[in-house]
């Protein structure tokens, strides 16, 4: 019943996959919306019915529930869920979080999980808060690792157990978990303990969280980003490489009366209309919403009809090759994520190992755009052009006197010849009129093409606009007009 995981599209470090977990396999990105037995707004039947193919239930809520934990056992989950798609348990490590301490060990958990026939197991793993200073941290993550080599001696390679990526704040720490959990051989890869993060906005810390665990985990793992509920950061997580999100939002956010969209949430009492094409919007006025009896469970509906868009959308733009402009969008809906976006770019040099070479389009959304993966993939390749001992470079198409090589300059790129000017990015890319921080960058661009050249002399021909940003970039190089 082993685990696997295959990657059939990608866009960043997203991925359009198929997780398989025994004979029930489903596409990623994926939603596991959060199923509590005794609090049930929306059943996994209904959640089937919306095209919903995997939840995540708590395995210890089962295994102390007077009502549930024989049925349980007896007829396992998928039976008394009424669920026939991918069923995930989560261990007790919240409670344990909480509590302290529960009166279960890591194997009776992992032993529980088996006979209630959860396709997916999750250790009892330290969840460490990232306000955690680093001795706790340190010592919360031995812990974690000891019960994962617990889990697999026990119950063996092929045993469908996640290995929760730990480590705090500290992501050196998240590195090494990264690290060991790959040499143990785990493939379905939780990282743990960022919900405070998310809920006190702190997007830029998580990029940096979630980026270093993904530094070390085995490009072949499914990473689950647990407790990433709110669908305005789907597309930012998507990007660094997150194929599952867990969500209780959809549930939680009714319960307070708040209307979900993807830029951010509204509460529901001040709203005069409803901006959404889901069912629950096109059959009730706002006014109809508030009063109905039935308000929560149909705030609950809507805003999993929106998450569940939100996904679809997500995939869609990452076969079209169109990520990081679902990224741009989403994050320039909230301050904090927009410092989450900024703080992704900055860790740009790796994602572009992970980018695909060819896209539709590349969409210049300002300086954020500089920084994207097409930029430095380009300015890279610059390197492997041939050229002879005179090269110029001109902002128009006028070739002059005296050079072997006449290259074109596009910015935020820089410069091409004409033989690739309609291939990708040059092509494709859709620039309004020039900035000063697309010039600057395309500059970059010229500067990695003479440094790569060390033979080649290059003269710069631009127009008097942008003579003094050229030459504030291109110190010791021939610019002129």
């Amino acid at each position: 019943m082993a685990l696997r995981f295959e990657s059939l599209d990608s866009d960043i470090a997203g991925r359009c996959g198929k997780l398989v977990a025994g004979t029930t396999s489903i596409k990623t990105p994926a939603l596991l919306p959060v199923i509590n037995p005794h609090l049930q707004l929306i059943t996994p039947a209904d959640m089937k019915m919306m095209g919903i193919d995997a939840i995540i239930t708590n395995a210890y809520i089962f295994s102390r529930s007077m009502q549930y934990r024989e049925r349980a056992l007896t007829e396992g989950l998928h039976r008394l869920l009424g669920f026939d798609g991918l069923i995930m348990t989560d261990s007790g490590s919240f409670q344990l979080s909480v509590y302290g301490k529960i009166p279960l060990s890591n194997t009776e958990t992992l032993s529980f999980q088996r006979d209630i026939q959860s396709d997916i197991w999750v250790p009892l793993d330290i969840p460490t808060p990232p306000s955690a200073d680093r001795a706790t941290a340190e010592r919360d993550l031995a812990i974690t690792m000891e019960r994962l080599h617990e889990a697999k001696r026990t119950f063996g390679d092929d045993a469908p157990i996640a290995a929760p990526v730990q480590g705090g704040r500290y992501t050196d720490l998240r590195e090494r978990a990264g690290r060991e959990i790959g040499e143990m051989g785990f493939l379905f890869c939780p990282i743990g303990a960022v919900v405070p993060l998310m809920e006190g906005y702190r997007y830029r810390e998580l990029v940096d969280v979630v980026m270093a665990a993904k530094r070390t985990l085995p490009s072949a793992a499914c990473v689950h980003l647990f407790g990433a509920g709110h669908p305005a950061m789907f597309a930012l997580a998507t990007a660094m490489g997150c194929d599952l999100f867990d969500s209780a939002a959809y549930a939680l956010y009714a319960k307070e009366g708040r209307y979900l969209t993807t830029h951010g949430s509204y509460k529901a009492d001040k709203l005069t209309n409803l901006p959404c094409a889901c069912q629950v919007c096109r059959t009730h006025t706002a006014g109809e919403l508030c009063t109905s009896g039935e308000r929560e469970r149909l705030l609950a509906l809507h805003n999993l009809y929106v998450t569940v868009a939100e996904i679809a959308r997500i995939r869609q733009a990452i076969v079209d090759g169109t990520l990081w402009e679902l990224v741009d969008d989403r994050c320039r809906g909230h301050p904090q994520l927009l410092s989450g976006y900024l703080e992704l770019l900055q860790h740009a040099e790796r994602l572009e190992t992970h980018d695909r070479v060819a896209k539709r389009r590349f969409f210049y959304r300002g300086a954020e755009s500089c920084q994207r993966t097409e930029v430095i993939r380009y300015q890279e390749q610059l390197r492997r052009l041939r050229l002879g001992s005179r090269v110029l470079v001109a902002f128009d198409s006028k070739m002059r006197q005296g050079f072997n090589d006449l290259l074109l300059f596009k910015p935020p790129f820089g410069p091409y010849p004409r033989e690739l000017q309609e291939t990708f990015p040059i092509g494709q890319t859709e620039v309004p009129d020039w900035d000063e921080a697309m010039v600057r960058q395309g500059c970059r661009g010229i500067r990695a093409l003479i440094d790569s050249h060390p033979a080649s002399t290059v003269v710069v021909a631009c127009s008097a606009r942008w003579l003094p940003v050229v030459r504030s970039e291109l110190h010791g190089v021939d610019v002129c007009e």
